[in-house]
């Protein structure tokens, strides 16, 4: 029987369900671009202990991927279950219900149900750190709380390195950083949730508990202690594979070349970059574990789901490129972690899945009824291992271009039909995605079938589906003014008077 009081029966009885435990929680842990840099995942170079235990304990899915390689995109894609094209939202500084606003996102589904909805940091767009300490992008009617910590990354923010004076989330930035982990925004953030896991346990009050971690985003920052555990001079700088940009349809070549001033790094340079997005990471980690540890002693995890992903992937250096937005198995591709309570280890799963099943599949857990126009499919089957694959392929599309990966293949399409070009990979022989086969003409008859793959899935991925409501076709982006560094003093035009130096 469910607890009197606390969330009502619906379609399907939650997994922990009793007077002693109550119904299903959830801990929903979003880090900001974030690729597969995990030691879980095989990254050898990386201090990810909090992470690797989790995956030991649940389902860590290696294809996994988003539906948009841009944050703004695919937090609303993830959070509402549908493609880009149906949530209308293709761009950063869109608000959710500019776009959709009729829609029921995931959490507030669950606040529909009785359940407390929290989120801490960032879950749906920021720009980041150029928001941080404020709700950004956030979607109100999705949270009853929520909290925006902002640390010493925010108050020091004059000291960053960055290829850009003054510039720090759409280039590369760094800083090795004084002080402690709980100083950093991400720390406090880390604390905040601990807090709320107090809470909940002292109440006893149903929750879905969203902790949106700032980092590794740049700035690549992080207390010292996680650069000095990284060892540069290990740190591999890709080849940048130049002699490849003239046989690339032209919207794929410019996706790996846009950003002029992160091409042809030196070699030093770009290791001192690796090592700190790396030690970022392990930042990350240490926060994550922090937060798993709080819950395991207030006793909360016999009936708490656990969720950790990424937003996107992540370029450092592969095809010359770094950071997001491009079709390649760098952009498109992210670490997802699901831990059931008292559980037993699905380990590693390798049918491509897509970030729009979380919103199914957290739902089927919790007993939870979704809206009919949710486009994922709960991943249950496959955690269970009562199923193989949920469908086949995961979709990922971008601007112009639209791609489809199996369990081997990557196959990406631009413009209409293809007329701008195709690629064709097959990871089995070419995970780092340097041949394309669609140039081959002995693999016409696969081209041909997975084309014919990509369309019906992009095709379905366009339709608005019933019973979504509203739906605003080219809804307005939130107008940004300058980035204002703290310390730094600026004129009413806006440009800069004096610049906070180093105390």
């Amino acid at each position: 029987m469910l607890l009197s009081g606390c969330v009502a029966q619906e379609g399907g009885t939650p997994d922990l369900v009793s007077d002693e435990v109550g119904p299903m929680n959830v801990l929903f842990i979003v880090a900001d671009d974030l690729n597969c840099a995990l030691g879980a995942y095989g990254d050898t170079l990386v201090n990810t202990p909090n992470l690797d235990r989790l995956a030991e304990e649940g389902a860590m899915f290696t294809n996994a991927h988003c539906q948009y390689p841009l944050c703004g995109p695919s937090r609303a894609s993830f959070m509402t279950g549908l493609y880009a094209d149906q949530t209308r939202v293709r761009k950063n500084n869109v608000y959710l219900r500019s776009a959709v606003p009729d829609v029921v996102t995931l959490s507030q589904r669950f606040r529909q149900r009785g359940y407390e909805a929290v989120r801490i940091g960032k879950i749906f767009h920021y720009d980041n750190p150029g928001t941080i300490g404020t709700s950004g992008i956030d979607d109100r009617h999705s949270w009853d709380r929520t909290i925006n910590p902002y640390g010493r990354d925010k108050r020091e923010e004059h000291l960053i390195h960055t290829l850009k004076p003054r510039r720090y989330g759409g280039t590369l930035s760094w800083l090795a950083m004084e002080g402690t982990d709980e100083e950093q925004t991400d720390g406090i953030g880390a604390t905040e949730a601990c807090e709320q896991l107090d809470d909940f346990a002292e109440r006893g009050s149903p929750f879905f508990l969203a902790v949106g971690f700032y980092r590794p985003h740049t700035p690549f920052a992080a207390p010292k202690a996680h650069f000095d555990a990284v060892d540069r001079e290990a740190m591999v700088v890709p080849d940048p594979h130049d002699e490849l940009l003239d046989i690339l349809p032209e919207p794929a070549a410019k996706s790996i070349r846009a950003m002029k001033t992160q091409i042809g790094l030196p070699t030093e340079l770009s290791k001192e970059i690796i090592q700190a997005y790396r030690a970022t990471v392990s930042f990350v980690d240490a926060q994550v574990g922090r937060v798993l540890d709080r819950l395991q002693e207030t006793g909360l995890d016999r009936n708490t789901l656990v969720v950790f992903l990424s937003d996107h992937g992540y370029h450092l250096g592969e095809h010359g490129h770094w950071q997001k937005q491009t079709l390649f198995e760098e952009g498109t591709r992210v670490p997802l972690i699901i831990r059931p309570p008292a559980g037993h280890p699905s380990g590693p799963i390798a049918a491509p899945v897509e970030l729009v099943d979380l919103y199914p599949t957290i739902a089927d857990y919790a007993g939870l009824e979704v809206p009919g126009y949710v486009q994922g499919l709960s991943l249950r089957g496959l955690m269970d291992q009562e199923a193989d694959t949920v469908r086949g392929s995961a979709l990922t599309v971008w601007r112009k271009g639209k791609s489809i990966t199996t369990d081997r293949y990557r196959l990406t399409s631009w413009g209409e039909g293809g007329e701008l070009g195709m690629e064709l990979y097959d990871h089995r022989t070419d995970p780092d995605e340097l041949r394309n086969l669609a140039l081959d003409g002995e693999e016409s008859p696969l081209l041909d079938s997975l084309v014919h793959v990509l369309e019906r899935r992009w095709l379905a991925a366009l339709r608005a589906p019933e019973g979504l409501g509203r739906q605003i076709l080219d809804p307005p982006v939130a107008q940004k003014t300058p980035h204002l560094t703290p310390g730094d003093l600026y004129r009413l035009d806006g440009s800069i008077e004096t610049l906070k130096t180093e105390e």
